[in-house]
């Protein structure tokens, strides 16, 4: 039985290596046959990603490297036909950036999806108390949502353009993603400005408490209490993890922000060079802030225990809060700062 089926293994694998052998042949063959009407002493060459005649190679290499010929209209500009930093940008575009780009996000989910099944959901070691502490107001409230609903609508249109040929539209069809795609363009036009009403609004309430201190450190250190163990650092309103959330959403925001303006009003802001760095830009820094903002839905949701009640009804419990912001609990209820060295909450 094995004997046969090892030679129907083989006889499968051969079949398979000769369809490959012959569909590369044709491949190659249809590259070296004429085009229809094409004499067959003619033959094409690549250059780039564009088939000339071999005949005019010279031609070519200059007008791909920006070559200025004549044009008899106003616009001295028509008299280039390829822009070779077009080129350049598709290459970067299509690339380096959709695929390093498509790593981080991949990376970033399953970084999550084994710490989630090692370490398991982060719980209140001394248990919920009963009692709770007002963490953030109707206005912080309005400024998180606001900003993390426009976020998270920007990034699936915004994921759609980048990877959605070849993610949904196998699955959809061209004219179920076509009309997808454009009233997701359309969405995320004008959606775009509640993200920067967003991030504006979050920067004047909370930049003062997201100052980096010397208790960050202390906090990194120790890895933020996460790993594991029953001490936790001390930190006050905002501790290491979420001030690097709240610089990444600011700087990483005003960038998409300003880049995303230029795309959509280009006259008056960058010129035809600008724009596609503009793009490069708007496209990189989004991957990098979806990728870190990941996380943090991950630990404010299923990754640790009470952490949604803070953005959710405003209250959190307090021994959630002297565990994760021990400072913060103190300075907030008036109680006496503790001994040198005693920093740290530690549970049992």
């Amino acid at each position: 039985m094995r004997h046969w089926r090892g030679k129907a293994i083989g006889l499968a694998a051969a079949m398979l290596l000769a369809l490959t052998m012959g569909l590369a042949g044709e491949v190659a063959a249809q590259g070296m046959r004429p085009a229809p009407g094409q004499e067959p002493g003619d033959y094409m060459r690549e250059i780039g990603n564009t088939r000339v005649d071999a005949n005019n190679v010279g031609v070519w290499r200059q007008v791909r490297q920006g070559v200025q010929g004549y044009a008899s209209i106003p616009d001295a500009r028509a008299g280039t036909l390829v822009q070779p930093e077009g080129e350049r940008w598709r290459a970067l575009y299509n690339g380096p950036l959709k695929q390093w780009g498509g790593y981080a996000l991949g990376a970033m989910i399953a970084i999550l999806a084994v710490f989630f099944l090692v370490r398991g959901r982060i719980r209140i070691h001394a248990g919920p108390s009963g009692r709770t502490i007002l963490r953030f107001d109707a206005l912080d409230r309005f400024a998180h949502w606001l900003t993390a609903v426009s976020f998270i609508l920007l990034a699936l249109s915004g994921l759609n353009i980048t990877f959605g040929r070849y993610v949904l539209l196998p699955l959809l069809g061209p004219s179920a993603f076509a009309t997808l795609t454009m009233w997701g363009k359309v969405m995320h036009n004008y959606v775009g400005f509640a993200f920067i009403a967003g991030i504006v609004l979050m920067l004047v309430l909370w930049v003062k408490d997201n100052i980096p201190e010397g208790h960050d450190l202390t906090w990194i250190a120790m890895g933020g209490g996460l790993l594991g163990g029953s001490a936790h650092p001390p930190s006050r309103k905002f501790n290491a993890g979420q001030k690097l959330i709240f610089w990444s959403v600011i700087l990483g925001g005003g960038a998409i922000s300003y880049t995303g303006l230029g795309l959509m009003f280009p006259v008056g802001w960058f010129g035809t060079q600008d724009l596609q760095l503009s793009v490069l830009v708007h496209a990189g820094t989004a991957i990098g802030l979806i990728t870190i903002v990941i996380a943090h839905i991950y630990i404010g949701t299923m990754g640790m225990e009470g952490a949604f009640d803070a953005m959710g009804t405003g209250y959190v419990d307090e021994n959630w809060a002297r565990e994760h912001h021990g400072i913060w609990v103190q300075e907030t209820l008036g109680e006496p700062a503790p001994p040198s060295g005693h920093g740290q909450a530690k549970h049992a």
